[in-house]
Order: structure tokens, then sequence, then C-alpha cells
């Protein structure tokens, strides 16, 4: 009742600048980069599926929204027209009462309110569009890429098979020999030589052919001063092996020699130039102490920030294509699995696809403040998330856990003890729907370490889960 009792207040729309339709719709374009219908349509898509599950807002927001939606699709409210609602019906006079607030507000202002109020509720809302955008836009590279790369292959296609041509209608005996070897070449280096003229000269078809020309005659001359130099080396293959011989002899005794002078220069050190010796190494391992110090308070991890989030529903493409990449697995009953992927160099930021078959399954996401030893992907399995922290032999004792680890309520992880890496809680463990969309997301590195990405099924006890995912880095 006391959410009832908010939506009985006034409710202020957001207010749209005043200005035609035409100029709402074009700049409405020019901020999302997509028309107003989609972004509207969109938006309408994500409230519908997020509603209750990634965003959860106030009675009156949603009085807010519902009256935009109405606004948008029906126009102003005519109340003679309206149907009567029942005496106990306090939700839809709400819904009314917030609707006719709206007054003559155009359909074109109503998508506008809409979109903003939801970016203002909702902050994953932005990160979706940005996903649909960028999604769009790769989809038309990619269709573009491809008609010209066909139209490229196509045309030097016909250029090469011009040239094969006339090199054919030569009549000579030993012209025919030679063009038989350069055919064979030339059908075994033909896509090499075609990708490398494609990186040269990029839509310049004239040059990629007379570029792969010289390198086919290349390829030929190159060839046939092979085979008079792998003669010439079969008979000198036994001399070479008695020269050889000799040098090492000889580089040996000169090594003897050598280290025998070295070890007479170090027995006439004096004790003054050892004593400066041993005076540099604790002046060195002070400064090793004092900079491994400053490390360790740059690398608190107070400063990680939050991660992005999202979902998607091309589920079945997204499965099929886990599984050509080996990203598929299964997570036992009971059992949880840590995904350990260490940072990389040249990124700057961690990405993360997964989904599941017919069941939810536990997620999170950590951050370990260590140097891995490894750059290489890891899977760790466990009966239960804290013997996946005690059986990891990296280390010498175990997690020490603190606050709640049940992935009904969002587990996490704080701190570790005074032996082993701190771990920092970058997305608390929930149980999430990826068996019905495909479940995203990133994070921008706070620093040198590992992720963990725990997939927990801790909480089912018969039922083992077939988890499909993804990871890679961005810069």
């Amino acid at each position: 009742m006391a959410n009832r009792s908010e939506g009985n207040q006034k409710v202020n729309p957001v207010k749209v600048p005043l200005e035609t339709d035409q100029g709402i719709i074009e700049s409405e374009e020019r901020k999302w980069g997509l028309p107003l219908r989609e972004v509207y349509k969109h938006g309408l898509s994500f409230y519908k599926d997020k509603e209750g599950k990634a965003i959860h807002l106030s009675y009156e927001d949603r009085l807010k929204l519902v009256a935009y939606t109405q606004q948008a699709a029906h126009g102003p409210l005519d109340v003679n027209s309206a149907p009567p609602l029942g005496v106990l019906d306090v939700i839809g006079r709400d819904r009314r009462s917030a609707w006719q607030a709206l007054g003559q507000m155009s359909q074109v202002q109503a998508m506008a309110g809409f979109i903003h109020t939801l970016d203002r509720l909702c902050p994953m809302f932005k990160p979706f569009l940005e996903a649909i955008q960028k999604d769009v836009e790769d989809r038309k590279q990619r269709e573009l890429k491809k008609t010209e790369d066909e139209k490229a292959h196509m045309e030097l296609q016909n250029r090469i098979m011009l040239e094969k041509q006339k090199q054919e209608s030569s009549k000579l005996s030993e012209e025919q020999q030679v063009q038989r070897i350069k055919d064979a070449l030339n059908a075994q280096t033909y896509d090499q030589f075609l990708q490398y003229a494609q990186q040269q000269f990029p839509g310049n078809f004239d040059q990629q052919a007379i570029l792969i020309r010289q390198l086919q005659d290349q390829h030929y001359q190159q060839y046939i001063q092979q085979l008079a130099v792998d003669q010439r080396l079969a008979n000198s293959n036994l001399n070479y092996k008695e020269e050889s011989d000799n040098d090492d002899q000889i580089e040996k005794e000169d090594c003897t020699k050598d280290h025998i002078l070295n070890d007479s220069d170090e027995g006439l050190t004096d004790n003054k130039s050892l004593q400066t010796s041993e005076k540099n190494e604790m002046e060195y391992n002070e400064e090793s102490r004092e900079e491994a110090e400053d490390e360790d308070e740059e690398t608190d991890g107070d400063g990680v920030e939050e991660a992005r989030m999202w979902t998607r529903e091309d589920i079945v493409q997204f499965k099929e294509s886990a599984r050509a990449g080996g990203g598929m697995l299964t997570v036992g009953h009971g059992e949880t699995v840590t995904i350990r992927v260490p940072t990389h160099q040249r990124a700057r930021c961690i990405c993360w696809e997964f989904a599941t078959d017919n069941y939810d399954i536990g997620y999170g996401l950590f951050f370990e403040w260590s140097k891995s030893p490894t750059s290489e992907v890891t899977v760790h399995v466990a009966e239960s998330d804290d013997e996946d922290d005690a059986d990891d032999d990296t280390y010498d004792e175990e997690y020490t856990i603190y606050g709640n680890t049940d992935p009904e309520v969002g587990g996490e992880r704080r701190v570790l003890n005074s032996h082993r890496p701190m771990v920092n809680l970058v997305v608390p463990i929930y149980r999430r729907d990826c068996h019905m969309e495909v479940y995203a997301g990133s994070h921008t590195y706070p620093g040198e370490g590992v992720y963990l990405l725990k997939f927990d099924n801790t909480y089912s006890l018969w039922r083992s889960k077939t988890l499909y995912y993804k990871v890679y880095y961005t810069q």
C-alpha cells in the first residue's frame, strides 16, 4: 500500500525542450546514432525484459514510463472515450492520472521523454544501445567488405586467366615446359600472393595483378636456383662437417684459456673492491624493498571500477560459435568452476559472454592482485567455492572469506590473508537466467593481475549445467 500511495501523488513528466517534432527527431538521432523510433523500440524492449530482473524502479517511475508509452501509442488521453475503471482499480486510476498529466504532448515528444527517463533511471540502457549500434555498424562493414573482396577477386581471376591464355598460346616446347612448372608453382602460392598484393595495393587491381606476376616470376627463379644449390650442398656436406668439427675443437680450447685468465684476474681483486661491492649490494636491496612497498600501496585495489553488463537474445548462434571455438564445459551439481584469465600487456579491458542449456547458473567476477606465471586461460573445478580456493597450489594458505557466499542473494569475497594476494569483488555472485539469453559484460583493468570468473552450481543438488563461454581482450 505504500507504493500505491506514492502513485496517488502528482506525476511530473520529464520536460522535453519545446521544439518541433522534426527537430526532436534530428536531435535524438544525433545523440544516439539511431533513428528515434528505433531507439524507442529498443528502449521499450529493454524495459520489458529487464524490469524486475536487472533494474528495479519505484512505483512512481513506472507510472511515468507507462504514461509515456500510452501517449506515444494513442496520443493525448480522451477521458470521454476512455473505458470506465473499477472502484478498486487504484493502479488503473494512477496510470490514467499520469497519462492525463502529459496533456497535449505529441507522440514524438512522448517517445523522447520515455527514452530520457529510462536513460536517467537505468545506467545500463546507454551501453545496451551502444552495443546494438556497434553490431549494426559491424554488420554493414562486413557486408561492404565482402562485396568489395568478391569484386576484387573476380577481377583478379579474370586478369590472371587472360595472362595464362596468352602464355599457353606459345607453341615452343621449351616454353611449354617452363609454363607447366610455373603453373604448378603458382597453384601452390596463388592464395598467399593474392593476400599479400591486397595488403600492398588495396583497391588497386592493376597494381595487384602486376605484383602477383612479379612474385610468381621471382618464385620460379628461386625454385630453379634452389635446385642447383641443393645439388652443390649434397656434394659439400662431408667437407662442411669436417670443418665444423675442427672449429668446435678450436673454440673449446679458446674458452678454456679465457676461463683460466678470468680466474687469475678474480684472485687479484683487492679488499677495497670487495667492500665496495658489498655496500652497493646493500643499497640495491634497500631500494628494491622500498619499490616493492610502493607497488603494494599502488595496488591496494581501492580504485576498482564497476563492470558493465548487458544481455542479448542471439543465444542459439552464440552457443554454436562458442562450441566451435572450444568454449564449452560442464559444471557438475554441487560444483564451482573458476576460469582464471590473466591481464594482457597490450590490452586495457576484459570482455566475457556466457550462456547455459535449460537451467540458470550463479556467476560472479573477482580480480586477484597477483602476477600470473602464465598468460594462458585456465579452468579449475571444485565441489564448492571454498574448496576451489583451498586446492589452488599457487599459494600456501587458503582464502579468508567474509560475508555471504550464497548465489541466491549475491555472494562475495572481499580480502585474503597475509600470505596470499588480495582479491577484489567486481561483480557479486547471483543466479543468472543465462539459459534464456546471452549474458555479457566488460571491465577495465584496475592493474596487473588475474580475473576470476566464478560459475557457481553449488545450490543444485542433482542437475549439472552445460556452460558456453567466450573471454577476450580489447584495447
